[in-house]
């Protein structure tokens, strides 16, 4: 369907429809659903509410069930053991299943997104340890191969994370576009 609807836009912008129609069909490609979620969790944690949104979009397409290969589940692919540490960390205890509910999955992965931006500083390295665990960068950032400064990524060694990070960061700059910068 996304594929589908970005080749509509590209036809209608050649055919030179109006921004008004292309800006309604990316706002149908970058949606913001769960909204009231979204927002609360952004003000409680301090997470930027475009960052969150693009990560839900890029790890789940908005699918409260989805279910990674490896068993990362609901809207912000949280894994089994990502959700106890969260748990400990929260004085709270949820089963993974309740990960199926946009509330819970947007709140503990939040949560994470907090943790590793206070970690690592940057929305660049936070991704990175959202997707490759957060002991995949704090050894690429003591190998100059991967950080000249030990603390910013220069380059991401893994293909697969690298991508995510691109993915997530083209799509929060969409958000930005099409809805307005939030803090």
């Amino acid at each position: 369907m996304k594929k589908f609807l970005t080749a509509l836009l590209v036809i209608l912008l050649l055919c030179g429809m109006t921004a008004v129609a292309g800006r309604s069909i990316l706002r149908a490609v970058y949606p913001q659903k769960y909204n009231d979620y979204v927002e609360t969790y952004s003000r409680q944690y301090g997470v930027d509410a475009s960052l969150i949104r693009a990560v839900i979009r890029t790890e789940s397409s908005f699918d409260p069930d989805a279910t990674s290969e490896v068993g990362a589940r609901g809207l912000m692919q949280i894994m089994p053991e990502t959700l106890e540490w969260l748990c400990y960390r929260m004085g709270s205890y949820v089963s993974v299943d309740a990960l199926a509910d946009p509330e819970t999955s947007i709140r503990y992965g939040t949560y994470f997104l907090h943790l590793l931006l206070e970690e690592f500083g940057g929305t660049r390295e936070a991704l990175a340890a959202y997707h490759a665990g957060r002991g995949s960068v704090v050894k690429w950032l003591a190998d100059d191969a991967y950080s000249a400064d030990g603390k910013t990524l220069d380059r991401i060694p893994y293909r697969d994370t690298a991508h995510y990070v691109r993915k997530v960061e083209q799509a929060q700059i969409m958000y930005e576009k099409l809805y307005g910068k939030t803090d």
